[in-house]
């Protein structure tokens, strides 16, 4: 029987490149997105037609739904989309998340601080509240897997990014609150912490540093390149595996050795 996973953040970027590798490896998912520019957000966002693609890429094993990971009823329903219609959950993977800053602390506007810590955070919480009891229903021996997308920055600050910084470090923390929550159930938490990867979000990242070319991020990392979203949905996916079942309360630092 095929394995089920949530994915949420999924029209672009690393969720997309974590839902084709899941698809490819023989599960069924449901690919959520909002699917729409947000206020304050300074970037374009996924957009329905990615999401429709990607679904039509994988027919039959790829469910879209579109949703804000802010909404926590519209999750709860897209975890009953994935029972309903694949029969169970064994995966969750939360990719969804803004970026946004560019200027101190002290000058951070309140809203862009709400809109970090509701989407970036809140989201993640908001999806394991709603995926974490659908795993639960499996039957024992379970193993299910909930995996966030945490960032280099959860571990590093980095220069007029620090409301960025703390929802990306409350990330890691409410992963390691949540392993501890689910100890001896058979369903591990993990979060993975992406370096410079080249997405969307990056090229955001590299306008409010005034750098005309994203690939002068690239020196910061050991392996002196951006990463390709698809090996940081390896890692993910390794993590989603049943063999990945020694590993729960951490994180895999996908990172090109940003925080060696």
């Amino acid at each position: 029987m095929s394995r089920v996973a949530i994915v949420t953040g999924a029209a672009r970027g690393v969720g997309a490149a974590v839902v084709r590798r899941l698809a490819s490896e023989g599960w069924n998912v449901v690919a959520l997105d909002v699917c729409a520019d947000l206020p304050g957000v300074p970037y374009p966002l996924g957009t329905r037609e990615q999401l429709r693609e990607l679904a039509e890429q994988h027919p039959g094993a790829v469910r879209e739904v579109v949703a804000d990971v802010r909404d926590a009823a519209a999750l709860a329903e897209a975890v009953r989309v994935a029972e309903d219609e694949f029969g169970g959950l064994d995966a969750a993977v939360g990719a969804a998340a803004v970026m946004a800053g560019g200027t101190p602390l002290w000058e951070t506007p309140e809203a862009e601080l709400d809109l970090l810590l509701d989407i970036d955070v809140r989201g993640v919480a908001h999806l394991a509240r709603a995926a974490v009891p659908a795993m639960l229903r499996r039957p024992e021996p379970r193993s299910g897997r909930f995996v966030a997308l945490a960032s280099a920055a959860a571990h590093r600050g980095l220069y007029h990014l620090a409301g960025y910084n703390a929802a990306k470090h409350a990330v890691v923390g409410l992963v390691r609150g949540l392993a501890t929550d689910l100890r001896g159930t058979g369903i591990n938490a993990t979060a993975v912490s992406p370096g410079s990867t080249r997405t969307d979000m990056l090229t955001a990242t590299a306008g409010y540093y005034d750098l005309d070319d994203v690939e002068e991020f690239a020196t910061h990392q050991v392996v002196e390149r951006l990463l390709e979203p698809e090996e940081v949905a390896a890692a993910v996916c390794w993590l989603c595996d049943e063999r990945a079942s020694a590993i729960t309360g951490t994180v895999v630092h996908a990172d090109g050795g940003f925080t060696a």
